[in-house]
């Protein structure tokens, strides 16, 4: 395949040589002239492990060459890499006037360019970028987007000094596009790369970076947070580091990892908040720690607001305890939900069939006695009862008998906190507390009737 990769820097560089060593004819265009003659003499713009090598082999070949001639390597080309910076500003906003650049010189390029072309976005970018430079090249070149050319995001994940090694063996290959064809070239293109290839929405593909790094930062600053309480214990955090990477079932795992309600149950609130508790008592400063039970609160208030905002008073909750499968109640976000709906004058009908309030006992009969001392006129194990009487139907935990509910019971609200469903076509308006909508049927656009304002306590 014919290549031209825009930006001869890192992300670009260490993808020339790759894509070479794959056995693809790759132009290289940058505006700096000194970029442009290292690699027509054979040799790398960057320093990194192994890809002087690639480089150089590339070079003899004949499979490598580059240019500042935009519009030769355009027409030389049937796939065009963007491989430029994007910096961040001193506010955190990225600096995306390198890409638009290259989007104006493709742009122009094509103007006299007969047959289909592919942008691949290869720099990090933030979600709306792909739209963006489609439409500037469309305007620029004439053509249309879909039909003429396409726009695709390929983000890299490349870690310097093992740059080589992570392009040729990823955990896998992530392409965002809305073209077949593209998709198809792609598929092509990586054939000889092991790991698994992911289509996916253009934008899951334009924000999967940010989520990476940030996670990766995150789990940086949390390990150092934990080492500072085990110094001051004169504890071996690295052995307790080692022996929490050993369990992949939970620590390193996707089983926590999924967006939907907050957290509750027994466990995680209090030993969340005694390991900040004993770093505050060691005169530690743990922000992230610190944060943790803040957050969770947060995504309480988040649901409480997303209910309110229906406007309707009857609220049906679907499930109380703090996780399915359970009675207990101890902690669970539900709880905290019903008990601020209540004190707004919701009318509060729930069902969990797993909830009996006879059999409570110990701290599970005392903790839900001082929460909701009346829930026993309020919960049953009947779901007719509370689906048919209410207005929104509030899905707190993920039993399969929940799955149901827009079959049966149409033109309802749907509000839902555990991402019941991957996708819906339901008449009546649904919400997830953490994703975009899913609802695909055009009745979730209809105006919905609100009968009761917002109560600002």
């Amino acid at each position: 395949m014919n290549i031209s990769i825009f930006g001869l820097g890192y992300v670009g560089c260490v993808g020339a040589a790759c894509c070479a060593k794959l056995g693809h004819h790759i132009i290289g265009n940058d505006i700096s002239e000194t970029k442009v003659n290292l690699i027509n003499q054979g040799r790398p713009t960057i320093i990194e492990a192994e890809i002087d090598e690639l480089i150089k082999e590339a070079h003899e070949k004949k499979l490598l060459e580059a240019t500042m001639d935009s519009r030769y390597a355009v027409h030389q080309s049937e796939v065009s890499f963007i491989a430029v910076g994007t910096p961040s500003s001193k506010e955190g906003h990225l600096n995306l006037s390198y890409i638009y650049a290259v989007a104006k010189q493709i742009g122009e390029a094509l103007r006299d360019k007969d047959s289909f072309h592919i942008i691949a976005i290869r720099s990090t970018v933030l979600p709306g970028t792909n739209k963006k430079v489609g439409a500037m090249i469309a305007e620029i070149s004439g053509k249309e987007c879909g039909k003429d050319f396409a726009i695709v995001s390929n983000p890299e994940f490349l870690r310097e000094g093992s740059a080589v090694n992570d392009y040729m063996d990823p955990p896998f290959t992530l392409v965002g596009t809305d073209s077949e064809y593209a998709l198809a070239k792609f598929k092509e293109l990586y054939k000889d790369i092991p790991g698994e290839f992911i289509a996916a929405e253009i934008e899951v593909a334009e924000i999967m970076k940010y989520v990476n790094n940030t996670f990766h930062a995150l789990k940086v600053v949390f390990g150092n947070e934990i080492g500072n309480i085990c110094k001051e214990l004169n504890i071996d955090s690295h052995k307790v580091m080692e022996i929490f990477c050993k369990d992949t079932q939970l620590n390193l795992s996707s089983y926590y990892l999924k967006p939907g309600f907050a957290y509750g149950g027994s466990c995680l609130p209090k030993d969340s908040k005694a390991l900040k508790t004993l770093a505050h008592d060691l005169y530690l400063d743990v922000p992230v720690i610190n944060a943790i039970n803040l957050s969770n609160e947060q995504q309480k208030q988040r649901a409480i607001e997303i209910i309110e905002s229906k406007g309707k008073r009857k609220i049906g909750i679907f499930g109380l305890s703090f996780k399915s499968g359970t009675d207990d109640l101890r902690c669970s976000p539900s709880v905290d939900v019903v008990e601020n709906l209540l004190g707004k004058g919701y009318e509060i009908h729930i069902y969990d069939k797993n909830v009996r309030i006879s059999q409570l006992t110990g701290t599970n009969a005392d903790f839900i006695a001082a929460k909701l001392p009346h829930l026993h006129e309020i919960i049953t194990d009947d779901i007719e009862a509370v689906a048919s009487v209410c207005d929104v139907l509030v899905i707190t935990n993920k039993e399969k008998e929940f799955a149901g509910l827009p079959a049966r019971y149409p033109n309802k609200v749907i509000v839902d906190l555990v991402r019941q469903y991957n996708e819906l076509d339901y008449e009546g308006n649904y919400e997830g507390i953490s994703w975009g909508n899913i609802n695909k049927n055009q009745a979730q656009d209809d105006y919905l009737t609100r009968d009761m304002v917002k109560t600002e306590f």
